[in-house]
């Protein structure tokens, strides 16, 4: 029998313990280590631990999961990163997908769903549940029309509205009228179906527009 070997990575010292709790009662998967922050992950990584899974968290102190995402491609790591979060937001899942995720569970995951998650990637096969699935799949489809539907004059002026600056001072800064202005910004409210400028910030940054 193949034993998986695992690192639990996630700043809740109660979560590990409970997780490595859980997984020891399955002969075929070995929790090896158990950390709080991405930097500890990473100096582990770094002494050539022969590990095959980190289960990881991505909000952490120091270094978030994200960057260890990020760090772990760098160094053409070979222990297969499984996302374990409580955000299921299409935007996260999408990031880490993107930045080499295997696969992406909740926290509210059950045992089965972790055991399969982490035997399946074992295997080299990614793992991400139907209802992770649609969540990236939407959101990948919302963002793909917001960015063509706006045009390039529009983007640059969403991207001065949400560092702040006023209706005038863009005016200023991009060499045109105040009220070409407004008519960007009224044609960019109705584009992205939204009524106001704190509407505005906050969908824009769902969909990473700004």
């Amino acid at each position: 029998m193949n034993e998986t070997k695992l690192i639990i990575a996630d700043d809740h010292e109660l979560f590990r313990k409970g997780l490595a709790e859980l997984l020891s009662k399955h002969e075929d998967i070995k929790v090896i280590k158990s950390v709080e922050d991405g930097i500890e992950f990473m100096n582990i990584l770094k002494s050539n631990i022969e590990a095959h899974i980190v289960l990881l968290d991505i909000t952490m102190p120091n270094m978030d999961g994200f960057q260890v995402l990020k760090e772990m491609k760098n160094l053409s790591s070979t222990i297969k990163p499984i996302v374990i979060s409580m955000h299921n937001d299409g935007n996260y899942i999408a990031k880490c997908a993107k930045s080499g995720a295997y696969g992406y569970l909740l926290k509210n995951a059950d045992e089965t769903e972790l055991t399969k998650a982490i035997r399946m990637v074992s295997k080299g096969s990614k793992y991400f549940s139907a209802e992770i699935s649609e969540k990236m799949i939407n959101f990948m489809s919302v963002q793909s029309v917001s960015e063509d539907i706006l045009s390039n004059k529009e983007t640059e002026v969403l991207g001065l509205i949400s560092e702040g600056l006023t209706t005038k001072e863009i005016a200023s800064r991009l060499f045109v009228s105040a009220r070409t202005i407004e008519t960007h910004r009224a044609n960019i409210l109705k584009k992205l179906e939204v009524k106001n400028t704190a509407e505005l910030i906050k969908k824009a940054a769902k969909i990473n527009l700004i």
